[in-house]
């Protein structure tokens, strides 16, 4: 997890692991940050290597973990030796790389959280990030698919081949669920209750939930589960196959195992790209589809909350923004008073 970068990052990432309950993408985001961090720390103020162009944060995201290569630990003498000036200077480092606000601040976290580890065992004295303010980010509003929009996603699997089937539950679930994608392919078969129409999630901090699942997932669940699960699972390892049921994974790759989130981000990509959509659709932006299109329906806030395993109402509350220019927007569309008045006489 933390291989060729030292002890005190793998300590750091398998704490995550453990006691946060983070997701493989948290943990390779944040063991990138890391690497571009001790990459930094090893050349001063030198041109770590990014890809060129203002491309979007995913992009450069990859395009450092190719470009980077092997990086070298940082002693921990070195680590004893970041102060504040020292975080200061690695953050207009990266604002001078064009990183936008809202990247530079995951950094930021990145950094806060590992010296906070750090500090936790006895490796430093103080952390050197717990007086560097986080940039000041601008609330942006939830991008999300219309009904229609979703309707043709959901129609792209070929349900007539195991993969199509899987894909076809897969999007149903999440978007009738609003699972994170971590969430999601954590799922084993036990974690359904198809008699009552229940999912039991494990999200963030292990924390549990019950979320309600609809009669289109259910349904493309359990024609997945009858004829294209068995399918898959047959060409997994006898050691795999022989878990008792409830345990097995509920999602599987064509080799029988359980999915991972980036198959998920890819497979996604590929019908979005079939669908001619025109625009990037991630895991999340189907969680936000499930949120904001439940409010456009009247769902209750506190509801919408629970089910998205959202520990303060106010995260949910952002969906509340997109509901009410959608309705200021019919308003002025439909009501009489609102039509547009006629030129003043001359």
């Amino acid at each position: 997890m933390g291989e060729g970068l030292g002890p005190e990052v793998a300590g750091f990432l398998a704490s995550l692991s453990v006691e946060k309950s983070a997701s493989q993408h948290t943990l390779r985001s944040y063991r990138l940050d890391l690497a571009q961090f001790y990459a930094w720390l090893a050349s001063g103020d030198a041109a770590v290597p990014v890809v060129g162009g203002r491309s979007t944060g995913r992009t450069r995201k990859h395009g450092f973990a190719a470009e980077l290569g092997p990086v070298q630990p940082v002693g921990v003498d070195q680590l004893r030796a970041v102060t504040h000036l020292t975080i200061r200077a690695y953050l207009a480092f990266l604002q001078r790389q064009g990183f936008s606000r809202r990247t530079i601040a995951r950094k930021l976290s990145c950094l806060r959280s590992f010296f906070k580890y750090l500090m936790r065992s006895n490796l430093v004295p103080s952390n050197p990030v717990a007086g560097v303010h986080t940039p000041k980010l601008e609330r942006r509003l939830p991008v999300f698919l219309d009904e229609e929009e979703i309707g043709g996603l959901l129609s792209q699997p070929d349900t007539s081949t195991p993969l199509g089937l899987r894909d076809r539950a897969l999007l149903e679930l999440l978007y009738g669920t609003g699972l994170r994608v971590g969430e999601l392919v954590s799922l084993n078969r036990g974690d359904i209750d198809y008699s009552d129409g229940w999912v039991v999630v494990r999200g963030k901090g292990r924390k549990e939930r019950a979320v309600p699942v609809g009669s289109e997932a259910l349904q493309a669940l359990g024609r997945y589960l009858a004829e294209g699960w068995p399918v898959l699972r047959a060409r997994a390892p006898a050691e795999e196959q022989s878990l008792p049921e409830a345990q097995q994974p509920l999602f599987l790759n064509k080799l029988g195992g359980r999915l991972s989130d980036r198959s998920v981000r890819r497979l996604l990509d590929r019908y979005a790209s079939q669908l001619a959509l025109g625009r990037h659709i991630s895991p999340h932006k189907i969680r936000h589809t499930f949120a904001t299109h439940l409010l456009n329906h009247g769902a209750d806030l506190r509801a919408v909350q629970e089910m998205l395993g959202h520990a303060s109402l106010s995260t949910t509350q952002i969906y509340t923004h997109v509901t009410t220019r959608r309705l200021r927007s019919e308003y002025l569309r439909a009501h009489p008073r609102q039509r547009r008045a006629p030129p003043p006489e001359e």
